[in-house]
C-alpha cells in the first residue's frame, strides 16, 4: 500500500475520532435528542460538509459511538480481568473494579446519557446487553481462577449478578451529589464483597 494512502487513512481515522469526541461532548451537554450534526461539526471545528464525508447523519454518529464504547470496554475488561490473580484480596479487587467503573462514568458521561436515555431506541441497549454479557463471562472466569472448585454454572450466575449490581447502582451515582455518590459507591463495594463471599 503506498505511503500516501496510509497517511490519508490515518488522517481519516484521526478525524473520525475527533468527530466522535465532539459528539460525546455535545451529548453530555444537551443529550442525544437535541444533538445535531451542526452542533457536532462546530465542536469538531469543521464544516458540516466535511463532517458528512465521515458520518451522513446523527444516527451514523451514534453507530460510531456504540462501536467505540463496545470495543473499548471489551478490550479494557478482558485485559483487566485476565490479569487478576487469586492472591489479590477480594476487597481490593472489588474496590479496583468498582472504582474503574466510576472513573469511566466520570470520563464518559455521554455513554451513560445514551445508555439510560430513551431517545436512542434499542440499538445502544442491545449493544450494552452484549457488552455486559461479555463482561459477566469474564467475571465468571476470573471467579473460577480464584476458586477452582466453583462450579461453572454458579460462577456464571455470580458474574451476571455482580455486573447487574454495578449496572443498577451507576445511574444513582451519576445523578447524586458527590458526597452521596461516594456513599453509594462504598455501599456497592460492601454489597459485592458480601455477595461474592456468601
Amino acid at each position: 500500500m503506498p505511503e500516501r494512502t496510509v497517511r490519508r487513512q490515518a488522517r481519516g481515522l484521526k478525524r473520525m475520532a475527533e468527530i466522535l469526541d465532539a459528539a460525546e461532548s455535545v451529548i453530555a451537554e444537551v443529550g442525544y435528542p437535541d444533538m445535531t450534526t451542526n452542533h457536532v461539526a462546530a465542536r469538531a471545528e469543521m464544516s458540516p460538509g466535511s463532517l458528512y464525508q465521515f458520518f451522513r447523519n446523527k444516527e451514523e454518529i451514534l453507530d460510531g459511538l456504540v462501536a467505540r464504547y463496545t470495543v473499548d470496554r471489551q478490550e479494557f475488561w478482558a485485559a483487566r480481568l485476565a490479569a487478576v490473580t487469586p492472591e489479590v484480596p477480594l476487597e481490593a479487587l472489588v474496590g479496583q473494579l468498582v472504582d474503574e467503573s466510576v472513573r469511566f462514568k466520570s470520563a464518559s458521561p455521554a455513554y451513560w446519557s445514551l445508555l439510560y436515555g430513551t431517545a436512542t431506541g434499542d440499538q445502544l441497549a442491545a449493544a450494552s446487553q452484549r457488552l455486559h454479557a461479555d463482561i459477566s463471562r469474564q467475571v465468571a472466569a476470573m471467579l473460577r481462577r480464584r476458586s477452582p472448585g466453583l462450579p461453572e454454572e454458579r460462577a456464571a450466575l455470580m458474574g451476571t449478578m455482580a455486573v447487574a449490581m454495578v449496572k443498577a447502582v451507576m445511574p444513582l451515582v451519576t445523578s447524586a451529589p458527590p458526597e452521596r455518590g461516594a456513599e453509594l459507591v462504598a455501599e456497592l463495594k460492601v454489597m459485592l464483597v458480601r455477595y461474592l463471599t456468601a
